[in-house]
């Protein structure tokens, strides 16, 4: 759904001025779109990743993880917020704390968790966006084929399925966990 379709300059008090609704906006070519709210599955695959990849980040202080309530303003002034996203610590270099406002700029790792809403060309716009804007790597999660596609360009790299590992390169050294973690069923 188009909450506007007015092309009008968007600063970021007005983005953040949004209805507290509950739903997701996201800015793109000056018109400001719902995004929405995503189901439990997503909520379950994104929370499980965005936690496992916090532990880490910060016990190897290698920056941060934020989740899909993070907007960030890329170079074409569009507000981009992935499902999972990590930021380095050299593009936080003289921050001591989070912004209040919008992070500007792109996250070194993006990850997009696919919704039975999501088109091929809005995800690919996405990713080219991203890449665009400086990010090194993106991870692109479907959930209901279980697999992963890892991009280092607009074009996926590879296909990662269960036994394979979900691998954070030189992005987040180190960083490793086995694709079927993500889709696992629940043992309790």
């Amino acid at each position: 759904m188009t909450l506007s379709t007015e092309k009008k300059v968007w600063t970021d008090e007005k983005f953040m001025a949004l209805p507290k609704d509950g739903h997701r906006y996201e800015l793109v070519d000056g018109e400001v779109l719902d995004i929405g709210n995503s189901g439990m599955e997503h909520g379950g695959i994104g929370s499980l990743l965005g936690g496992l990849l916090a532990i880490y980040v910060r016990q190897h202080k290698l920056g941060t993880v934020c989740d899909s309530s993070t907007a960030f303003t890329l170079k074409n002034g569009n507000k981009r917020s992935p499902d999972v996203s990590f930021v380095s610590k050299d593009q936080l270099k003289g921050l001591k704390r989070p912004p209040r406002g919008f992070f500007q700029g792109s996250p070194d790792l993006a990850v997009e968790i696919l919704s039975p809403s999501n088109t091929i060309e809005e995800i690919h716009d996405k990713i080219v966006e991203y890449f665009e804007n400086d990010s090194r790597l993106v991870w692109v999660i479907h959930p209901d084929e279980k697999y992963v596609l890892v991009y280092h360009s607009p074009e996926p790299d590879r296909f990662l399925r269960s036994p394979d590992c979900l691998d954070g390169e030189g992005v987040v050294p180190g960083f490793s966990m086995a694709v079927s973690e993500l889709f696992e069923e629940w043992d309790f």
